[in-house]
């Protein structure tokens, strides 16, 4: 699937609305719209990712899915959501939420950082990308063709762009900033000629490998499957795309985490170290996985305060 350059193995990666209605409540939600509890403040446009069908076609029918958490599937019409701060910074952040390729986490990870780095002056860009396993027919592509494409529609209207992934999310924009000259799916249009990359990149609590021994994930299952050779596993393996020009990294991970195994920010970073690529780390002892901007009671709610320093380094 992409041409790759192994990686020595180391020790220690339009405007639309777009249609919800919520799984769990009685009545639909309005067009657009997300519940009222978890929902960010101010206002927000809707753009689509691809003007027509996006690459390969198919794909689920019906609306797209939202819960009461806030959790997004039966993704119909991938798209950015853009929160735009009243006094802009002039930088974007592409945010992208996990939920194991199965879902996409807004309410706990995407929506809350969106609210919190528009207060910052940042203009954020929330991702929904497609699942792969919702019938499309691109099959395990789709999620990376739908951030190539983010990352171009950003470009085309931002100078300075950066992204931050949450879990299946954090795996996601490790892909996208790792295969800056892979291309994913036929050009659609001139936007689709510009390179796809980022200045930046935030991975919280990732999953990174998915080679052995850590195939027991979701992400692991949904883009590869149980019986994936080794040669598969590798080459949806972050670590092994990092390059002399893969963007600074900062990552964040909770040393219990159960579900991301711990090991993973620490591969990242290694594979960061051998291509001299700048990386910050921030590892906490309890804070378990899918904390957000922090879980309450543990020290990872001290992560965006490092992060908001480091973004501002650019």
């Amino acid at each position: 699937m992409i041409n790759r350059r192994r990686f020595v193995a180391l020790s220690v990666s339009a405007l639309l609305g777009i249609r919800t209605a919520n799984v769990l409540a009685r009545k639909p939600l309005a067009p657009g719209a997300a519940p009222p509890e978890i929902s960010p403040s101010g206002r927000w446009s809707d753009i689509a990712l691809w003007q027509e069908v996006p690459p390969g076609g198919g794909g689920p029918a019906g609306d797209e899915l939202l819960t009461a958490e806030g959790a997004v599937r039966n993704v119909v019409t991938p798209s950015l959501r853009v929160f735009r701060p009243e006094n802009p910074a002039g930088k974007a952040v592409l945010i992208a939420a996990g939920g194991g390729y199965k879902r996409i986490e807004m309410g706990q990870e995407a929506w809350p950082a969106a609210r919190w780095l528009t207060q910052l002056g940042y203009t954020a860009y929330v991702l929904t990308y497609r699942l792969p396993a919702e019938g499309w027919n691109d099959g395990n592509l789709v999620a990376l063709q739908d951030a190539q494409r983010a990352l171009r529609i950003i470009r085309s209207h931002e100078k300075h762009v950066s992204v931050l992934g949450f879990s299946a999310g954090g795996h996601l924009m490790g892909m996208a900033v790792t295969h800056t000259d892979f291309s994913s799916y036929p050009a659609q249009d001139a936007l689709d000629r510009t390179r796809a990359y980022a200045d930046r990149a935030a991975l919280i609590y990732p999953v990174i490998t998915l080679e052995d021994p850590y195939t027991h994930t979701s992400t692991h299952k949904v883009l590869v499957g149980p019986h994936a050779s080794e040669k598969e596993n590798a080459e949806w393996s972050v670590q092994n795309f990092v390059t002399s020009h893969t963007p600074p990294v900062f990552l964040v991970q909770a040393e219990d985490d159960p579900i991301s195994d711990p090991h993973n920010t620490l591969i990242m970073a290694a594979a960061c170290e051998h291509e001299h690529v700048p990386v910050e780390m921030h590892r906490y002892a309890s804070g378990g996985h899918g904390f957000g901007l922090g879980r309450p009671g543990t020290r990872t709610v001290e992560w965006p305060a490092h992060y908001r320093r480091w973004l501002g380094e650019v």
